[in-house]
């Protein structure tokens, strides 16, 4: 059984959660999400209490508690990745919604911000923020797919606490 999936989930003073059917709805300061419940799980609220209950031994109810936990951080405080990109001559520029990233190709890279998303822009840092934890780490994803970090000088784009393992690079011949 899940330890996540017992423990309750504390809905804030400023959230505002509806069960609807198979669906919930949670409102916030930020906006609002929604998610689709799984039938093998049934949520119920209880005095400012999210509990949910399994109902088939599936493993699916520790994965639902963390998708509704994540509804309710995101509309109350919001998701954020950081990417850092490194190399001569990258640089990154926001026209308008749009990001703009040179990234040594014969061509600069233009990245629309989907719906709910927000992109900043410091020094040789992007900041990707929303409200939807799945979006925002997809968005970064796909940006960092653009330029991965190379293992022998570290260009590219990283997240910001990634590490990239160095390789050393080739030996001099017929030196003993």
């Amino acid at each position: 059984m899940s330890r996540i999936g017992k423990q309750p989930i504390i809905i804030p003073d400023n959230i505002d959660v509806k069960i609807n059917d198979n669906l919930i709805l949670v409102k916030g300061p930020r906006g609002e999400l929604q998610e689709t419940i799984h039938p093998d799980v049934s949520v119920e609220i209880k005095d400012k209490e999210i509990i949910l209950k399994n109902n088939n031994n599936s493993a699916i109810w520790g994965t639902m508690r963390s998708l509704i936990f994540n509804l309710i951080k995101g509309v109350s405080d919001g998701f954020e990745k950081k990417l850092i990109y490194e190399g001569v001559g990258y640089k990154a520029i926001l026209q308008g919604k749009k990001l703009v990233l040179s990234l040594g190709y014969s061509h600069p890279i233009e990245i629309e911000a989907p719906h709910g998303i927000e992109f900043k822009i410091e020094k040789n840092t992007i900041t990707i923020s929303g409200i939807n934890k799945q979006l925002v780490g997809q968005v970064a994803a796909d940006i960092r797919s653009k330029r991965k970090p190379e293992p022998y000088k570290g260009k590219g784009i990283r997240y910001e606490n990634e590490i990239i393992r160095r390789k050393t690079g080739k030996k001099a011949a017929g030196s003993e």
